[in-house]
């Protein structure tokens, strides 16, 4: 099967397409020909960086989108050809979804929602288990409730904004230009604070009369945590995706009862937390029903062929990203190629 490979921790140019033996099915597995995968942030960490699990070479990519084309003696769920979307893989283990074939435990694995092409269905699991995880498992927001997102117009922001008002709360969110406030205000975002210009807790507290918001969500880390301390209520919440900054001001997190929760969707993944997969795989399922309602949408800025998998990485690492990017994975393969991967 054709993939990429990250031959060594460095930069995007350690991505390399090359001939690998597909995997086999494992009797709990279901077998996805892969036809597009999502390009996350993560992946250039770990390019970057190094890997959760083990040492180059390896496959990077968690999210992924296909065809099952067999099952393991104990799958329930699938059958051959069913259209599935997952996120699993791309750590460093053998499986990884810059390439034509991966094998997923089944637990990770949804049905692919009727309304998303693979394109765009290919780029939501990730984003989508981590927004949800963030907000109703770390933070339980309520109808009501007063929300911030940071990075509205990002792969993590998009989806958390609708979900929160999915949820019935009042959203703010920042951005950092009016292209990217368009994209927010058409999500359902009810305050707009444009943070190059906007001192983001000082809107938030005029926002909420002095108060604070009931939930923050921070994106971005740095000094974009620490903001949201003042601009968070007596008994609220923060959750985070990123590191806590060494010079976070506890003292006043602590006088403030403000509950910090970190959020890091790969956990079940690294640690093989079996029902923490299942969670996954059932939050998949719930907004899958969310998207054939018309209630949730993906943004997809751009879809690259595999063999454009480290053009991906260096847009990304340039930043200010809208949406998400994804890998087409059969775009660049020969017809016979094409053939070859159905046979």
């Amino acid at each position: 099967m054709r993939a990429v490979i990250m031959k060594d921790t460095g930069e995007p140019d350690v991505l390399t397409l090359s001939e690998q033996e597909p995997p086999t099915c494992g009797p709990d597995e279901v077998l996805v020909r892969i036809i597009a995968a999502g390009i996350n942030p993560v992946d250039t960490k770990l390019r970057s960086r190094g890997l959760y699990c083990g040492k180059p070479p390896a496959i990077l990519g968690c999210d992924g989108a296909g065809i099952v084309e067999s099952i393991g003696t104990n799958v329930s769920r699938f059958e051959p050809g069913d259209a599935v979307y997952y996120c699993y893989g791309g750590l460093g283990q053998t499986a990884g979804n810059y390439a034509e074939y991966i094998a997923v435990p089944e637990p990770y694995v949804a049905q692919k929602p009727d309304s998303l092409d693979f394109m765009d269905a290919a780029a939501a699991p990730l984003v989508l288990i981590t927004a949800w995880e963030a907000l109703f498992d770390r933070a339980h927001i309520q109808s009501g409730q007063h929300v911030y997102i940071a990075g509205g117009a990002g792969g993590v922001g998009h989806v958390a904004i609708q979900l929160a008002k999915l949820a019935g709360c009042h959203v703010a969110t920042s951005v950092s230009s009016d292209e990217k406030a368009d994209v927010v205000r058409e999500l359902g975002a009810d305050l707009i604070i444009h943070y190059r210009s906007q001192d983001v807790a000082e809107a938030l507290l005029a926002w909420t009369d002095g108060t604070g918001v009931d939930v923050a969500f921070d994106t971005v880390g740095g000094e974009a945590f620490n903001q949201l301390v003042p601009a968070t209520r007596v008994y609220g919440d923060i959750v985070t995706i990123l590191q806590v900054p060494d010079d976070a001001d506890w003292k006043s997190i602590r006088l403030r009862n403000i509950r910090i929760s970190h959020e890091l969707m790969l956990t079940p993944m690294v640690l093989g937390l079996h029902e923490a997969a299942e969670h996954h795989g059932d939050i998949l399922e719930q907004c899958a029903q969310f998207f054939d309602e018309r209630k949730l949408s993906v943004f997809v800025s751009d879809v690259l062929p595999l063999e454009q998998a480290a053009e991906a990485h260096r847009r990304i690492e340039a930043g200010s990203m809208s949406g998400k990017l994804v890998l087409d994975i059969e775009a660049g393969a020969t017809h016979d190629d094409q053939e070859a991967v159905r046979e």
